[in-house]
C-alpha cells in the first residue's frame, strides 16, 4: 500500500505508482503493512485504470444518506444521485447499494437506537425505512430520466446456486433497460440477528458480492471516512489516509477493529468487501461519502480515497463457493480422500467418507474435513445427509460421488480460519 504524508481529510496529488516493496520496513513493527506498500516512481498510473471502468458497484453507508440526526439527508443523496447519472450518460453502468433504511424507519416511528437490539423491533422499521428510501431515490432520479429498480435480496439469493444465476439475469436486464438497480439486504426477514452464521453481515459484503456476481469493474464504497487511515503510534487524530493497497495484510486488519455508529459495518467489513473484491477481479475505492463530487472525482482519476487493486482472479463457480455460500453440513474423510482431493485434482468418491455431520440436502453446500479434523475445502454435496449416513452405516458397497470436482474448492489457510470462525 502506499501511504499518504499528509494529515488525514488531505491527500498527496495524482501521482504514479510502481510495484516495489518497501523492504526496510520488513525488519521494524511496520514490516507487515510493508508488504502492500508501493512507491512513486512514475511508471504506471492505477487510478487511470477506474476511467475505464464500465460497470460500477456503488456502496453509500447510513452516514452518507442520513445526517447527525438520523434523518434522511435530501442535499447529500441529490449529489449522489447527479454523480450516478453523469457516470450513465458516460456509457457506464451503475448499480446502487444503499444503506439506511432501518435508521430512517426508526426516525420515522420515533424509536430509540437501543431499541434495535430487538430483532422484531429493527426488521419493523427496516420495512418502514425501506418506502421513505425508495421514495427518496425514486423522486430523486426522475429529473434525470432515469428509473430506479428496487432489489432486495436475502442469503439464499446467493447461497442457492439457481437462485444466484436468476439474480443476474435480472440484473442484467436492468442495466439493459436503463435502470440503476438499488439494493439492499431485505432486512424485514434477514437472520443477522439470530444464530446462524450470515452471508452477508452487512451490505459492504453485499455490494463485493454483487460485483463478483456482475463481474463489474470496480467497487466504490462511500462512508464517512476519507479512506483507510494509518498512523504507526496509534493515535487516529493525526492519521494519514493510505493510497493504495495491493494485499491486505493481519496488521492492516488489527488497525481496523470496530463498528460503525449507525450501521453493522466499519472498516473492518469493508477490508473483508474489499479483499472479495479483489479476489472478483474488481477494483475497489474507500472513500468520503460527504465529499464534494467524490464520486466524480473516483471515476476521472483522482487521488482521493484508498484504492485496492485487483489480485489473482477466482473462477466464477469457485468464487460462488468461496465467498456466497452458507455450509449446511459437513464430512469427514480418509487419508487417501485427502490426498486424492488436495493433490491428484479428484472427485471425493462416497467410500472416501468417514462420518458426516449436520443437515444438509443435494446440491447445498458442505465442509470436508480431513482425518484430524482440519477444514481442507467445502463443495456441493450430491446427495443428503440422510442418505449418506444410511451408506456409511450399511455394511453394502459405497460406490459413487461425493463432491464433484469441478464443485469442490480447496481452502487456503486465511479461508480455513474463516470456516473455523463460522462467518
Amino acid at each position: 500500500m502506499e501511504r499518504s504524508d499528509k494529515p488525514r481529510g488531505h491527500h498527496a496529488p495524482s501521482g504514479v505508482i510502481q510495484e516495489q516493496e518497501d523492504a526496510e520496513d520488513e525488519r521494524d513493527s511496520q514490516a507487515v503493512w510493508s508488504a502492500a506498500t508501493k512507491m512513486n516512481d512514475g511508471s504506471i498510473n492505477h487510478r487511470a485504470l477506474l476511467v475505464n471502468a464500465r460497470r460500477l458497484v456503488i456502496k453509500v453507508g447510513t452516514g452518507v444518506v442520513c445526517n447527525s440526526a438520523n434523518e434522511f439527508d435530501p442535499l447529500e443523496t441529490a449529489a449522489l444521485v447527479n454523480s450516478i447519472a453523469r457516470l450513465t450518460k458516460e456509457g457506464r453502468q451503475v448499480v446502487l447499494v444503499s444503506s439506511g433504511a432501518v435508521t430512517l424507519g426508526a426516525a420515522e416511528l420515533r424509536i430509540h437506537r437501543s431499541r434495535l437490539k430487538d430483532a422484531s423491533v429493527t426488521r419493523a422499521c427496516a420495512a418502514v425505512g425501506q418506502c421513505k428510501l425508495m421514495q427518496a431515490y425514486a423522486e430523486s432520479f426522475r429529473p434525470h430520466g432515469i428509473k430506479a429498480a428496487q432489489v432486495l435480496l436475502t442469503e439464499d439469493d446467493f447461497s442457492d446456486l439457481k437462485r444466484y444465476s436468476i439474480l443476474r439475469q435480472t440484473f442484467e436486464r436492468l442495466l439493459k433497460l436503463g435502470a440503476v438497480p438499488i439494493v439492499n439486504e431485505n432486512d424485514t426477514i434477514t437472520n443477522i440477528y439470530t444464530e446462524q452464521a450470515p452471508v452477508f453481515r452487512d451490505n459492504d459484503r453485499l455490494a463485493a458480492l454483487v460485483l463478483s456476481k456482475l463481474d463489474a469493474d470496480a467497487l466504490i464504497l462511500l462512508s464517512n471516512v476519507d479512506g483507510l487511515l494509518y498512523s504507526p503510534n496509534g493515535d487516529l487524530a493525526n492519521a494519514s489516509v493510505v493510497t493504495m493497497v495491493t494485499e491486505i495484510t493481519a496488521a492492516i486488519r488489527d488497525s481496523a477493529r470496530g463498528t460503525s455508529a449507525t450501521g453493522r459495518g466499519g472498516m473492518s467489513a469493508k477490508l473483508d468487501a474489499a479483499e472479495i473484491a479483489m479476489q472478483a477481479g474488481g477494483m475497489v475505492v474507500i472513500a468520503n461519502g460527504k465529499a464534494p463530487g467524490i464520486v466524480e472525482r473516483v471515476f476521472q482519476g483522482e487521488e482521493v480515497g484508498t484504492l485496492f487493486l485487483p489480485g489473482s482472479r477466482i473462477a466464477g463457480k469457485r468464487r460462488w463457493l468461496a465467498f456466497a455460500t452458507t455450509v449446511r453440513g459437513q464430512v469427514s474423510i480418509n487419508p487417501n480422500a485427502a490426498r486424492a482431493l488436495l493433490h491428484r485434482q479428484a472427485s471425493l468418491l462416497i467410500s472416501g467418507a468417514t462420518a458426516c455431520g449436520g443437515e444438509f440436502s443435494a446440491g447445498q453446500v458442505i465442509a470436508v474435513l480431513d482425518p484430524e479434523g482440519n477444514i481442507i475445502g467445502k463443495g456441493i454435496a450430491e446427495l443428503g445427509s440422510q442418505q449418506l449416513q444410511a451408506l456409511l452405516s450399511s455394511a453394502e458397497s459405497k460406490r459413487g460421488v461425493l463432491v464433484r470436482r469441478e464443485n469442490f474448492l480447496i481452502l487456503s489457510a486465511k479461508e480455513i480460519n474463516v470456516q473455523r470462525s463460522g462467518v
